[in-house]
């Protein structure tokens, strides 16, 4: 008894030192005591975990995907391995598999208005549009006010070709948050998309105005110069192009 107590000990000291070197950033030496953990109880999840996260942010994919299973044989009900492998999966670009591991999140927790966004952004990606609109209506029940389902669900409208809801729906979010800059680079792509490019210049001059200090943000710019064309107006396009 007291010689496995002594190696139970040993074992949570290497996990313990793992998970300090992880939070510093030094995930390759955090595996190291990660696996020497594992070696000694190959059921310790969260070192499974804590290793399968390592690997994952040191870009070893396939590796953490492994890591995660093993975790997952031992206990499925932990939400980590779930998100990791969510994760892990998006980092791959296979948003298929992702998408089914980010519905167990959801499955596990229905509250979380992330994991709803989560989903939705996720079958967006897939072109899975209407199911996608379902996903982010489910963030959007827990958090009306949710502005990043909100404008995720009106990208994916404009996909439908449903440009007047997606209208209404960007609308609301500058309601809620004038300050809100997406929301008027795609209000001012929805209007364009619907011939009213009056209007759509009119959003990304808004855009433009929030974003003066930040030289990062040229999708206004860029859609900017698309209207100015569209409108005649050839003289300023070419000076912005310039400018760039």
């Amino acid at each position: 008894m007291l010689i496995a107590a002594c190696v139970a000990e040993e074992t949570d000291y290497f996990y313990w030192r793992g998970f300090k070197l992880f939070e510093s950033g030094n995930y390759t030496e955090a595996m190291t005591y990660f696996d020497k953990a594992i070696s000694q109880d190959p059921t310790y999840v969260d070192a499974w975990i804590k290793k399968g996260d390592s690997q994952r942010i040191l870009k070893d994919y396939n590796g953490s995907v492994q890591s995660y299973n093993q975790a997952l044989q031992i206990d499925d009900s932990k939400i980590a391995i779930w998100l990791g492998l969510t994760e892990a999966h998006v980092a791959r670009k296979d948003y298929a598999k992702a998408s089914s591991f980010a519905a167990k999140l959801t499955e596990f927790n229905p509250k979380n208005k992330m994991n709803w966004l989560r989903e939705g952004n996720l079958l967006q990606l897939q072109g899975r549009y209407a199911e996608s609109v379902a996903k982010y209506d489910g963030a959007l029940e827990l958090d009306p006010q949710f502005k990043d389902a909100s404008y995720k669900k009106g990208l994916t409208l404009i996909a439908l070709n449903e440009i007047s809801k997606a209208i209404e729906l960007f609308e609301k979010i500058l309601e809620i948050d004038p300050r809100y800059k997406p929301a008027y680079t795609a209000m001012a792509m929805a209007f364009e998309a619907d011939g009213k490019h009056a209007d759509a210049l009119e959003a990304y001059e808004a855009a433009l105005h929030l974003s003066k200090h930040d030289t990062s943000w040229k999708q206004a710019l860029i859609g900017k110069m698309h209207v100015l064309i569209a409108l005649n107006k050839t003289h300023e396009p070419m000076r912005i192009f310039m400018d760039l």
